[in-house]
């Protein structure tokens, strides 16, 4: 069986990362479980040395660095021909990692579904673009690629400082990635708990999408497909406030 490198990376998520942790070791082998802590100053490293210390196939390496940083530092590490990303915060479903081994045969780029717990005051339908039939802003959060397709485009682009994800995607799609979305494959992500994480989480999103804006400008055919039943939410206008706030200082900054 292909083997497959569960990557993550942390900041600071005491209050997560043991459900993470719990959730991923008793996943089909073969796998390895690599974390890159960018540097936590709670319960963070003490727990994860614990998990490396029992477990041979759980690698823990501490880093400064960005979410792209640590990921392109944590693919550098892997053992196995494929990548699996997942976030700090989350927790993988019984059969992740056994049902994306299913489709490493056939395609070397799957999105997984992901599945919203916590606040739910705080989700929402998440703004999607589409490049080649391919919903591009598919998360890191619970996405595999072949460590080929990954290293043949280059990784994360570590000037992103979010929107890497998208980024990576694109550049997969435009390159001719056999792609599939597998809606077995489950993880289940947190929403912001609070009002002011909210707002953050949208700003830095505004960010991203002018960064992917410079970065593509009208050379990348995106369409938007809308969930007209959010159109007019106070959660939605929130969310584009403050996500044109962040697209503005990113464009603001970038002509300094």
């Amino acid at each position: 069986m292909e083997g497959i490198s569960a990557i993550i990376t942390v900041l600071n998520e005491e209050k997560n990362i043991r459900d993470l942790m719990v959730s991923l070791i008793s996943q089909e082998q073969p796998f390895e479980v690599i974390v890159v802590d960018s540097m936590s100053t709670d319960k963070t490293p003490k727990i994860l040395k614990e998990y490396a210390e029992k477990y041979d196939f759980v690698k823990y390496y501490r880093k400064k660095t960005t979410r792209g940083g640590g990921r392109n530092y944590g693919a550098s590490k892997s053992n196995y021909d494929y990548l699996a990303f997942i976030d700090g915060d989350a927790i993988a479903g019984e059969a992740w990692i056994k049902n994306l081994r299913a489709l490493t045969q056939n395609y070397n780029l799957v999105a997984g579904k992901s599945i919203n717990t916590g606040n739910m005051r705080y989700s929402m339908e998440r703004f999607r673009l589409y490049y080649g039939g391919f919903e591009v802003t598919r998360p890191s959060s619970n996405l595999m690629y072949s460590k080929s397709l990954f290293q043949s485009i280059g990784g994360f682009d570590e000037n992103f400082v979010t929107a890497e994800d998208i980024d990576m995607n694109i550049r997969a799609v435009k390159s001719g990635a056999k792609y599939a979305v597998c809606d077995t494959c489950i993880v289940y992500t947190k929403t912001r708990e609070t009002f002011r994480d909210f707002k953050k989480q949208a700003y830095w999103n505004g960010y991203g999408r002018r960064q992917l804006k410079e970065k593509y400008g009208k050379t990348l055919e995106l369409s938007h497909r809308l969930n007209m039943k959010d159109l007019f939410s106070p959660t939605y206008v929130i969310r584009n406030f403050y996500g044109l706030r962040g697209y503005m200082h990113c464009m603001l900054k970038s002509k300094k």
